[in-house]
Order: C-alpha cells, then sequence, then structure tokens
C-alpha cells in the first residue's frame, strides 16, 4: 500500500467511529433506573444485660426500587461494610448464639402509613470480642404503602438476634440528622400499564386428511389370444397377457397396465409386440438372397 494513500483509510476509520454510538451508553441508561444512596451511619450499640456500649461506623448503601407501586410489596436494598476495624462492631463476652441474625432497618417519612421497611441478613456464630461480619450479599429490605405519592428514605437502626423481638444487640443512629435522605417514587395501581390479556385458543373442529398406509390391491389376469386361420405363417403366437392394477388414481378411477408376455423388455410396460430379433432374422435372409441373385446373374452374362 502506498503511504498516500492512508489518510482516506485514517479518515473513512475516524467517521464511522463518530457514527457508531459508545456500548457504554446503554449500561450506563440501565443503571440509571434505580438510585443508590450511601452514607456513613454512626451508630452506639448496646448488648442486652450489659451496661457497656460501642461507637460503631458503617457505610451503607441503599438501593431506591424504580417501580414501586401503592398496594404492591417493595424492596429496598441494604448493604452495610465497616469504615474500619477500630469502629466495628464486636461480639460480646457471651459470643453470638447460633441462629443469631442481622435484623436492618430504613426509616421512610413524608408519606401517611408508610414508616420503615425492614430486612433479614444471616451472621455466623463468633467467639467473644470478635468482629461481627456484616452480610457480604444485599439484605432485601420490604415493605408495602397503602398510598401513592413521594415518600422519604434514609438509614435507621441495626439489630442482632434470634428473633426481631428478641435483639441481644441494639445499634441506634447517633447522626439521624447529618444523613441524606432520598425520595422513593410510589405509583398508584392506575398508572401502571394493563397485563396484557392471555390469548387463549379457540377450539374448533379441524378435519385432516390421514393417507391410509394400506397399499393398493393389485389384480392380475392372464388372457390368451387364439391366432385365426386366415391368418399368414409368421402369425404371431399366442400371447399372455398380464394386467395389473395400479390401484386409484386422483380422479378416484382404476388404471390397469397390461404388458405382453412376449413382449419386448422396453422397460415401458406397454404392448411393444414380439421380439425383435425374428424380423432381423427375416430381413438378414432376404439380403442375403438378393446378393446371391445378383452373383449368379453377374457369372451369366460373363459366360455369355
Amino acid at each position: 500500500m502506498r503511504i498516500r494513500s492512508i489518510p482516506p483509510v485514517l479518515a473513512l476509520t475516524g467517521a464511522l467511529a463518530m457514527l457508531c454510538p459508545p456500548v457504554y451508553a446503554t449500561v450506563s441508561d440501565a443503571r440509571q433506573e434505580r438510585v443508590v444512596i450511601t452514607d456513613v451511619v454512626e451508630y452506639r450499640c448496646g448488648v442486652t444485660g450489659v451496661a457497656e456500649t460501642q461507637d460503631v461506623k458503617v457505610k451503607i448503601e441503599l438501593t431506591m426500587p424504580a417501580d414501586a407501586t401503592a398496594g404492591e410489596q417493595m424492596t429496598i436494598g441494604w448493604r452495610g461494610t465497616y469504615v474500619s476495624d477500630a469502629t466495628a462492631l464486636r461480639a460480646p463476652a457471651t459470643g453470638l448464639a447460633g441462629g443469631t441474625k442481622l435484623y436492618a432497618y430504613a426509616a421512610i417519612s413524608g408519606l401517611a402509613g408508610l414508616t420503615s421497611a425492614t430486612g433479614v441478613g444471616e451472621l455466623a456464630s463468633i467467639g467473644p470480642g470478635q468482629i461481627v461480619p456484616l452480610p457480604t450479599a444485599v439484605v432485601p429490605l420490604k415493605t408495602t404503602s397503602s398510598k401513592a405519592g413521594t415518600a422519604m428514605v434514609r438509614p435507621a437502626a441495626v439489630n442482632a438476634g434470634t428473633r426481631p423481638t428478641e435483639p441481644s444487640i441494639q445499634c441506634q443512629v447517633q447522626n439521624a440528622d447529618a444523613l441524606t435522605t432520598y425520595p422513593l417514587a410510589i405509583a398508584s395501581a392506575d398508572d401502571r400499564p394493563a397485563d396484557p390479556a392471555p390469548v387463549t385458543p379457540s377450539q374448533s373442529a379441524t378435519t385432516t386428511a390421514t393417507a391410509s398406509t394400506r397399499p393398493a390391491p393389485t389384480v392380475t389376469a392372464t388372457v390368451t389370444v387364439q391366432a385365426t386361420a386366415s391368418a399368414p405363417a409368421t402369425s404371431q403366437p399366442a400371447r399372455d397377457l398380464t394386467a395389473s392394477a395400479a390401484g386409484p388414481s386422483a380422479d378416484g378411477t382404476t388404471k390397469v397396465l397390461v404388458t405382453p408376455a412376449g413382449g419386448a423388455a422396453t422397460g415401458g410396460g406397454g404392448e411393444a409386440g414380439p421380439d425383435g430379433r425374428v424380423l432381423v432374422s427375416l430381413g438378414l435372409l432376404v439380403t442375403l438372397a438378393a446378393v446371391t441373385g445378383l452373383r449368379v446373374r453377374r457369372r451369366a452374362l460373363s459366360g455369355g
């Protein structure tokens, strides 16, 4: 390739790059369907029956639903990580009992009858004084609003225990006023597009012709043709004809194929007459007689 042909190629490549939209544009649009809240929440945690408390800092992410509807259960995603080990929650002197779960809450305001959302996460059994590991998976916080409108959401308390009504550890928010609240839009059920009605196939009688698997009957008939008295000596001998019924045709009639027993093997199955070798033999005899006669006449003329 010559060097002077490179600039047009580069220009064409640049034009195609400008016309093609970037792939990441679609991904970013999909991510904007949900709103994620990230806040550092300061907790003061107390153990049941123990006077001492712990100051804990947790970075919490709340994911707002994009399709919240009045009268239907909605889910707010909750994920928490400790800011550092120094501000992490530690198990009491008795450790954590088996089956202890984490109960996370979100505070909701601005809409009558909707105050909170609650979720449950699994915790591992640990020994005394060890850091209580937070769930690595997203904890779904469930709630239902009876009304449509816009509510405000922020992180709330975190408890640990075998039952939600019997917490062994309770952590209350200390910086609630500093937390960011985000709007949660709840649509009315009338605003949602109606689901398409299921299509039920109608039952109608359908007649389907089924080809019969039974073979067509075959009829074989033998016909003997007698030669008449006035027929010459070279008349054909009596022929045996075999008729075979080929079965019904498209118009409903029955076709019969007749093949002479002494007929030539033409492959057509029709009346082809006697074998052609007889006619060829007669022709050779006539030719030989003519040649012999000519030679005898020539000798006679030569002798005279």
